[in-house]
């Protein structure tokens, strides 16, 4: 900042001193004569219309005029001598006397010396009043020859002028003192009164600076309630508005942002699940169409053969019917459609049964199936029959796919305490600290087999669409990527908790549901 609003100030604050210090000088030196003299002018005036209205009234006889005379004289020091023409005699006088005044008015007729010294300075049909100088220029008198309005008294008025060069020229020289001083005390003052002014208006500067880079913390502080006040007051109101508006807009900025960023990820897991469900189809379509093309060609015409094809395009076909009502059964479950039929019944029937059903499948991979229950016979829960059967079913056949040869898979089933159905837990850790924080008694199913555990970074992955920890989406399993999927649909949908771990023998994966406690088992 080169030159501050203080220093502007200040400097004119001095300049204005200074020029006014001038002036004064100014007038004092070319207007205090004049206005001397036409004070004496006036003073004049006024005793000539006193006396000539108390002529007019008594005449020039009157016993007051010499306490009028006296009174004027002592005044405006003014020597006045009233003569009467006729008789050519003095009716009364000052003390300096008549004879005086008599000696300047016939100087000023009769001796052309004395009117060239003169000047006059204002004259009528009635009176003339000039002034006289010495030979060194000074004026001397200022003298009045007038006639009354009785045209018989003759009025004569002198009064001294003052030399006022050498009053002039000392004047200036006080001024010229008076003023070095007040110039230092007005520094001073100024600087003073300037800092008052300024530091308000300085205060606001750096507040509108903060403010313009959008820090709004700062606030005007000062008490002033002149337009200064009043200013700082509504950069205040404005700076909370602007941080109230700003703020505003840093919301709705980032829940823009979010809202975009959660359609690129819709717009990607779209695309991933088209490129998904295209991979999932593309094989089973191509066998159809190549056993299809094959018996077309007649190239099984032996019944063997041709039966071969046909339980090839079967199960195929098969295996695309199970994707697409997977898939019709996960939309409905994320779209909240259908409610879930919340009703009681026997999970431990529904395990046996399913148990049973993969038997064969675990038989095949040597491996063995256990049920074990710290509740007894019975596990009555509250839940939809169905849906509950998709994520058993789903989780016995992942344990059953992803169990080590001559392996153990087994099913536990405990008590365990949290929340009625709320909210469901997205995972693993989320649904074990909801479990303990209630009072609501719950079956938590864990289904375990011994195998190859899961890689870390997987495990939060799982339950996404078409996600398989085997990147090459091998046909070796028949999985099709979504059970887990809807596993997480349908226990989100029941408010209930799930997960998935690895064990130091392989992988837990586990559910819960309200127990019904109003069963009689």
């Amino acid at each position: 900042m080169k030159h501050s609003i203080r220093t502007r100030f200040t400097v004119l604050f001095l300049i204005v001193f200074f020029v006014v210090l001038l002036a004064a000088v100014c007038v004092n030196n070319w207007g205090l004569e004049r206005f001397y003299r036409a004070r004496k002018v006036e003073d004049i005036e006024k005793a000539y219309r006193a006396v000539n209205d108390l002529v007019m009234k008594e005449g020039n006889g009157s016993a007051k005029l010499p306490d009028l005379l006296k009174e004027y004289s002592d005044k405006y020091n003014i020597t006045i001598a009233v003569m009467d023409s006729d008789n050519d005699r003095s009716v009364v006088t000052t003390e300096r006397g008549s004879d005086y005044l008599l000696q300047r008015a016939q100087s000023y007729l009769f001796s052309d010396s004395f009117r060239e010294s003169s000047e006059i300075l204002k004259e009528t049909e009635d009176y003339q009043i000039i002034s006289t100088h010495d030979p060194s220029g000074n004026r001397v008198n200022i003298d009045c020859f007038a006639f009354c309005g009785d045209n018989q008294t003759l009025l004569l008025m002198s009064t001294p002028a003052a030399n006022l060069t050498e009053s002039v020229r000392l004047a200036n020289r006080f001024l010229s003192y008076v003023g070095l001083l007040m110039a230092v005390l007005g520094i001073v003052l100024g600087v003073f009164l300037t800092r008052r002014i300024t530091q308000p208006i300085q205060r606001l500067a750096a507040l509108s600076a903060k403010m313009g880079s959008l820090d709004f913390t700062e606030r005007y502080t000062g008490d002033y309630e002149d337009e200064i006040g009043v200013l700082g007051h509504s950069m205040n109101t404005m700076a909370e508005k602007l941080e109230e508006t700003i703020s505003e807009l840093q919301d709705a900025n980032k829940s823009l942002q979010e809202d975009i960023r959660r359609k690129e990820e819709i717009d990607e897991m779209r695309r991933e699940f088209i490129a998904n469900v295209s991979h999932e189809l593309k094989t089973p379509i191509a066998l159809i169409q190549g056993y299809a093309e094959g018996l077309n060609d007649g190239l099984c015409e032996d019944p063997e053969s041709r039966k071969e094809y046909l339980d090839v395009i079967i199960d195929e076909a098969g295996r695309m019917n199970s994707l697409v009502k997977q898939l019709l059964n996960l939309s409905k479950l994320e779209s909240g459609a259908p409610e879930m039929e919340i009703g009681p019944f026997d999970l431990a029937d529904m395990i046996r049964s399913i148990v049973g059903s993969t038997k064969l499948l675990a038989e095949e991979k040597q491996a063995t199936v256990a049920f074990v229950s710290d509740q007894g016979q019975a596990l009555p829960v509250l839940g939809d029959t169905f849906q509950i059967e998709d994520v058993l079913t789903n989780y016995v056949s992942n344990a059953i796919h992803h169990v080590d040869e001559g392996g153990r898979i087994v099913i536990r089933a405990e008590e365990v305490e949290g929340p009625g159905r709320a909210g469901a837990a997205g995972d693993a850790e989320s649904a074990s600290s909801s479990a303990g924080s209630g009072k609501w008694p719950r079956i938590r199913v864990h289904v375990e087999n011994t195998g190859s555990s899961i890689p870390e970074k997987d495990l939060p992955h799982i339950w996404d669409k078409f996600y398989k920890v085997d990147k090459s989406h091998s046909r070796s399993y028949g999985g099709s990527g979504i059970g887990l999927s809807i596993v997480k649909a349908v226990m989100e949908a029941h408010g209930m908790g799930y997960g998935a771990a690895n064990t130091e023998t392989g992988v837990d994966f586990w559910f819960e549901l309200e127990k019904d406690q109003q069963s009689n088992h």
